[in-house]
């Protein structure tokens, strides 16, 4: 198991850097940034805000403020933003902080806070620090990358293209939906072998609509996948779909849509701490919903990787 107790972090004693996503929730970090920006100074905490419109810029910002001594990084933006500032501390004596702003802020949620940026901040200036899992991810062209919430080849990996690019201007869950309906019209099921090395859990085979591997209940704004997910348990939750037909899918949307659940007799569920995944043709990997490479890919949990702010009440 990881470690989960509070770790001896807190604003008030920091001088964080804030890294301000620029693209993020179609422009709602840039918006909320002035506003938590004079709440920290009225605090008296000395905050450094970088703004910042690339994921290589974030990254590059990130280390280099790490290398001059910041020991708190703070990610205003969606789960992308914190997936590159987690990169950059992995390994590090660093903190990481969220302040929600993106389309989705599935892992904020899972941390346990507001899914904005101003209440988020207060939430954080009286919170206390928490190690947290994280996954990675090794795609076949011997890529290796880290990701927060949730990844997975098929049906979802196809739709972070359409969401990255057709759908970016639709709000949160529904962006994701859509996306997934676009993609569903030419999607072919996959047939997936799914094996466990280092454990006793027997491999299994079918033709699947999506073969996902999640660290937190849900991704795609709220698509809650893993329920039974945490995020400092030492264990990912695979859940496989299989494939359904346009007609099913259609059936299952207004419970997706207003709850983000997908109930069907279809969905297997398996908790473990690596998992591979082998499909029957080329396909790609992706990790809170950006493209990391092609299949098939192995996964794995990294207990306890990073300490992260988080609500006392959590």
């Amino acid at each position: 198991m990881a470690a989960t107790e509070p770790s001896r972090i807190s604003l008030k004693d920091a001088a964080p850097v804030v890294f301000v996503n620029l693209r993020a929730g179609r422009g709602r970090a840039g918006r909320h940034a002035p506003r938590v920006q004079s709440f920290l100074q009225q605090q008296g905490i000395h905050a450094t805000f970088v703004r910042t419109a690339s994921r290589e810029e974030l990254q590059y910002r990130a280390a280099e403020a790490i290398k001059e001594g910041c020991r708190t990084l703070l990610a205003m933006g969606g789960d992308g933003t914190v997936q590159g500032l987690v990169q950059a501390a992995l390994g590090r004596d660093v903190a990481v902080g969220v302040l929600p702003a993106g389309g989705g802020n599935d892992f904020a949620a899972a941390l346990g806070l507001p899914l904005n940026p101003f209440p988020a901040a207060k939430c954080l200036l009286a919170g206390e620090g928490r190690r947290i899992d994280i996954a990675r991810a090794r795609t076949s062209d011997g890529s290796e990358r880290i990701y927060l919430g949730g990844g997975g080849i098929g049906l979802d990996a196809e739709a972070a293209l359409y969401a990255a690019n057709h759908y970016r201007h639709l709000p949160g869950r529904m962006r994701y939906v859509a996306s997934a309906l676009h993609a569903l019209r030419r999607f072919k099921p996959l047939r997936v072998k799914a094996t466990f090395p280092g454990s006793d859990l027997p491999e299994m085979e079918a033709p699947l609509l999506l073969a996902c591997v999640l660290n937190t209940p849900a991704y795609g704004a709220g698509l809650r996948l893993a329920p039974a997910a945490r995020i400092d348990d030492g264990l990912l939750d695979a859940t496989l779909v299989e494939s359904l037909g346009m007609t099913q899918v259609l059936a299952l949307l207004p419970r997706l849509i207003s709850k983000g659940e997908i109930n069907t007799p279809g969905m297997k569920r398996i908790r473990c701490a690596r998992v591979r995944l082998t499909p029957d043709r080329s396909c790609v990997f992706h990790g809170d919903g950006e493209i990391f490479g092609p299949a098939p890919v192995e996964v794995e949990i990294l207990p306890g990787a990073v300490s992260f702010l988080t609500s006392r009440a959590h």
